[in-house]
């Protein structure tokens, strides 16, 4: 298990994490855009956000920081834009978590089975902090 952090920008992220991962000394980041993605007719991409990132994670001093644009059409708070995000290997662990945090709070996403894994879902709690909740094994390395 392990808790990361993870930055939404505006449009920017390629720039940012292109610019951390020369800061950082690491070669070839992997990027998702949104357009690598499989399609969705119920959700198309509008036009011209294909190239905005979906998904991008540097290993920075041994800790995983990931880093996407905010969905095109969502909106963008300078300030809002971090995210704790819970990655772990153990389904009912991440259910609870997800459950017990969504009192008082916001879902965003119910947990649900996405492409990239097999247990993901997001909520803003009581709080006002964005959260995060993914499952991740060999199959699911995200």
């Amino acid at each position: 298990m392990s808790v990361n952090v993870y930055f939404n920008f505006n449009g920017n992220t390629r720039e940012v994490v292109e610019f951390y991962a020369e800061v950082f000394g690491i070669e070839d980041p992997q990027i998702m855009a949104f357009g690598d993605v499989p399609a969705d007719p119920n959700h198309p991409l509008p036009e011209g956000t294909q190239d905005l990132v979906m998904h991008a994670n540097l290993k920075i001093c041994g800790s995983s920081v990931m880093f996407s644009d905010v969905f095109p059409g969502r909106p963008f708070t300078h300030g809002n834009n971090i995210t704790v995000a819970i990655v772990h290997d153990n389904v009912e662990e991440l259910q609870s978590y997800f459950h017990k945090m969504k009192a008082g709070g916001t879902i965003e996403m119910e947990l649900q089975e996405t492409f990239w894994s097999k247990c993901y879902g997001s909520l803003v709690d009581k709080f006002g902090i964005n959260w995060q909740f993914s499952y991740r094994n060999e199959e699911n390395p995200l």
